[in-house]
């Protein structure tokens, strides 16, 4: 989580508007960055940063330690005020608990029953007020309570000592303090009236009910002092991360001065100040102690702990889980995100989704219904099931029934993908189920006389078969692939490698571009497309922030970085699920190296096509850039064994064939670095938790359903068909004719979906040409899903690249932006697949 969401979430919200502004002095460090550079800023910033900077001098670290110096008074000023309240409050509690520990110390003494019939009552009194103090007589008692009253005198005369009196104080404040401290402390002695009348059973009912004030003033007392400490820490953190970006940003080195001499020159961060809080609250756990656990301090503080979690937990479930919704309203009324990674509402635009809309209720068959029930998607879910009833029974184009139902199940499942009727994942978990319920898949049996006879298999069969075939090698893969991105995002190790190279780009546009999107491209191959483009555009963000508002280069960065992280989809098996879809149609499964060898040609003609068509289209000029600095962190064992153990995986599965007698398949392979990185620790139970686990589901189904269309023959019948029309094209003809669908395709819906819909039937239709290749059929067309970058919604780093926003919230992209540069990339992609992919798919043997 950042700071400046930390600080939202564990700040009193009694008191925000009193901590650090940390979200103004990073504008104000972008603001002195962008000087420094000679850049102009926004002509919307921040009216207060700009009127600081032309007002001070030119030194930026004057200006930031004059912002930081103001911060500082604002919040010095408020914890003293805060401090004096609450020691105040404490030392009132100190005084009135050693007078109710005198008056009950009293009458347990004083009372000497009379007969038999007053004792009784006597000893109800005591059960009921639950007082144990040890029979002492007065003249002890009141020598025990004498300290007691005594320390209560002296803390009360540390709340406003003269260290809290500052020499800029006026003679009026000081006075006025001490006349508080005055009325205070004498109304802190005043002996409550009910203590001289009323009888016996009455006084003990009064003490017990005193007894149950006083802990609820003492638990109320440790929670403001746990949120004075709370607020002091905070403060603290937040001016040691203001200083730690300034430097990192403005590279200069006066964080560590600074913070020295704001510990000494400040009340609040001084070390008496934080011993004196410490003490404050072992005196409220004190007294919590002796009017609740008979003096265990131990149990007392755990108690207190408790009430101050409760405390805690009530306020983020009311005050802040407001503040929380109001902030997401706000940002949900330029931006909205739905239905995983496709569906994007621009500004200005009404929301689509079913999840943005207001729950009201319509009434239908008598029925009071939430109208979510009975909108689009419901309406969307009807047309669906009505396609699959009127496949199965009215339209029958094959004479197998386990043909006819297996097609309405693609048909179905292609619609519900299409449309999202349903998230991509259900209609994949939804496929075993039809699978089962229609009996698609097929037997084989020999009969008595040596033929062959096919029967469709009973439920219990095809759910055994269909279970079997949902966690494959294939999805074990994906885990391993999921489990080395995890450890590399989680150890920084991507973001260092990154960084390293970037440093090495230089000041000139052109290399700078060309070297990100190499990086983004890297990075896709191990860390997926997913995460790649936002651990590149987080990287980027110094550089974007120096750019001048009305630069085009910084559209030239937020696309090339998108395109080429979808390039990087093609870069490996595990880089991209369509990768892996593609391996479980391919018979031999191609090694790692056989993979590379065709993938990274491929890719790098493709980045260096796209690179020079952007830098065609947004032409840099004559625009210097500021070098990104590469992380100053060193190296830690952590990071080593991550880096080794990653290494080992990926070595591994590269030697997968020659390995295959010993290990089996790559699924095996998968399972080293989860055994590996889990179970030493480095990666945790949320860690795996994280995983994209729609993806998973989404593969799952996606193999059912490409097993369900091969066993029931469905595959064979089309391929046959599709077969004899191509039959006068050679295998280079039908990639051509087949790569534009599947670009097509994969436009428009999601690069899995495409996949899964696709390239099964590629493969049957390789295996029916006259010169059998279903594995170069296979293989095109699965990079030419990754190839598919046209639309801002084709795929995740699309999706990403057109949400991002300057520092002022406004878009750097635009639709028209994605489709100018984007199609005519896809285009250069696909003549890169189809040439340079097919000619060293040939020479590697595929």
């Amino acid at each position: 989580m950042k700071f400046n969401h930390s600080l939202q979430f564990n700040a009193v919200p009694e008191w925000t508007s009193e901590y650090i502004a940390y979200s103004q002095l990073k504008k104000l460090i972008y603001s002195l960055e962008r000087t420094a550079l000679g850049v102009p800023n926004y002509e919307d910033e921040d009216e207060e940063n700009s009127t600081l900077i032309r007002e001070a001098d030119s030194n930026p670290e004057d200006i930031f330690k004059r912002a930081l110096d103001d911060e500082l008074k604002k919040i010095d000023s408020f914890y003293m005020e805060r401090e004096q309240d609450i020691y105040l409050d404490l030392d009132r509690l100190i005084e009135d608990e050693a007078v109710f520990q005198a008056e009950h110390a009293g009458h347990e003494q004083g009372y000497c029953p009379q007969d038999t019939d007053n004792e009784q009552p006597f000893r109800l009194a005591r059960s009921r007020s639950s007082l144990s103090v040890d029979s002492t007589d007065g003249e002890d008692l009141h020598n025990q309570l004498s300290p007691v009253r005594s320390r209560a005198r002296q803390s009360f005369g540390k709340a406003v000592a003269p260290s809290t009196i500052h020499s800029d104080d006026s003679d009026e404040d000081v006075v006025a303090i001490r006349r508080k401290r005055t009325r205070s402390q004498s109304g802190a002695r005043r002996r409550p009236s009910w203590f001289h009348h009323g009888g016996e059973e009455d006084v003990f009912s009064n003490l017990y009910d005193m007894r149950i004030t006083l802990k609820k003033r003492a638990t109320a007392v440790y929670v403001s002092l746990c949120e004075l400490r709370s607020y002091s820490q905070l403060n603290k953190t937040g001016f040691s991360k203001a200083l730690k970006k300034f430097d990192k940003t403005l590279d200069r080195h006066i964080r560590e001065s600074y913070l020295e001499n704001m510990c000494s020159k400040t009340y609040i961060f001084s070390r008496a100040t934080e011993q004196n809080l410490d003490h404050r609250v072992d005196e409220a756990v004190d007294v919590y102690a002796r009017l609740a656990t008979n003096g265990d301090v131990k149990i007392a503080r755990q108690e207190l702990r408790l009430h101050l979690r409760e405390h805690i937990v009530w306020e983020r479930n009311t005050v802040w889980r407001d503040m929380i919704g109001m902030e997401r309203k706000a940002q949900a009324a330029n931006l909205n995100i739905i239905g995983g990674n496709r569906n994007v509402r621009l500004q200005g635009e009404e929301p689509t989704s079913l999840l943005l809309e207001k729950v009201d209720y319509v009434m239908m068959w008598g029925f009071r219904l939430p109208r979510a029930i009975v909108g689009r998607r419901a309406i969307l879910c009807l047309i669906g099931l009505g396609i699959l009833l009127t496949f199965i029974h009215v339209i029958t184009p094959f004479d197998s029934d386990a043909q006819n139902n297996c097609l309405a199940i693609i048909v179905l499942a292609s619609f519900f993908w299409a449309t999202e009727a349903l998230p991509l994942f259900v209609t994949s978990m939804m496929l075993p189920f039809l699978v089962v319920l229609l009996r698609v898949n097929l037997g084989t049996t020999v009969d008595k006389h040596g033929n062959t006879v096919t029967y469709r298999l009973t439920a219990p069969a095809a759910a055994d078969v269909v279970f079997s075939q949902m966690w494959s090698s294939v999805i074990m893969l994906l885990l391993g692939g999921f489990t080395l991105a995890a450890a590399l995002s989680k150890y920084d190790i991507a973001k260092i490698l990154a960084t390293a190279i970037l440093s090495k780009a230089g000041t000139s546009p052109r290399v700078v571009l060309l070297t990100l999107m190499f990086v983004a491209w890297f990075l896709s191959m191990w860390i997926s497309n997913v995460a790649s483009p936002v651990l590149c555009y987080s990287i980027s963000q110094p550089l974007l922030r120096t750019l001048p508002p009305d630069s085009t280069f910084a559209k030239a960065v937020i696309l090339g970085i998108a395109l080429a992280a979808n390039v990087g989809g093609m870069g490996s098996p595990i880089a991209s699920p369509q990768n892996l879809i593609a391996l479980e149609n391919m018979d031999p499964i191609p090694t790692w190296m056989q993979w590379f060898a065709v993938a990274i040609p491929v890719s790098i003609v493709s980045i260096l096509m796209v690179w020079f068509f952007l830098m065609l289209t947004f032409p840099p000029g004559d625009l210097k850039l500021t070098p990104i600095r590469r992380m100053r962190e060193p190296y830690t064992g952590k990071q080593y064994f991550v880096v080794f153990g990653s290494l080992v995986t990926i070595v591994l599965w590269c030697m997968s064939q020659k390995l295959e007698p010993v290990l089996g398949n790559m699924g095996v392979i998968a399972l080293i670095p989860i055994v590996l990185f889990f179970g030493t620790g480095l990666l945790t139970t949320e860690d795996f938790n994280n995983f994209l686990w729609t993806i998973i589901a989404l593969a799952m189904g996606g193999v059912v359903m490409g097993k369900a269309v091969a066993s029931s023959g469905l595959l064979a019948t089309i391929a046959s068909a599709i077969s004899i029309k191509l039959s006068s094209l050679d295998l280079f003809g039908v990639i051509v004719v087949f790569g534009m669908l599947v670009l097509v395709v994969a436009t428009f819906v999601s690069h899995t979906v495409a996949a899964l819909v696709i390239l099964p039937l590629v493969k049957t239709i390789g295996e029916s040409l006259p010169d059998p290749q279903p594995r170069i059929l296979v293989m095109v067309s699965a990079l030419l899903c990754s190839a598919a970058m046209g639309l801002p919604t084709s795929g995740f780093p699309n999706v990403t690249a057109i949400c991002m926003t300057d520092e002022m919230g406004r878009r750097y992209l635009t639709v028209s932006n994605f489709i100018t540069r984007g199609v005519p990339s896809s285009i250069l992609v696909y003549i890169a697949i189809i040439t340079i992919g097919y000619f060293f798919m040939v020479v590697s043997g595929y």
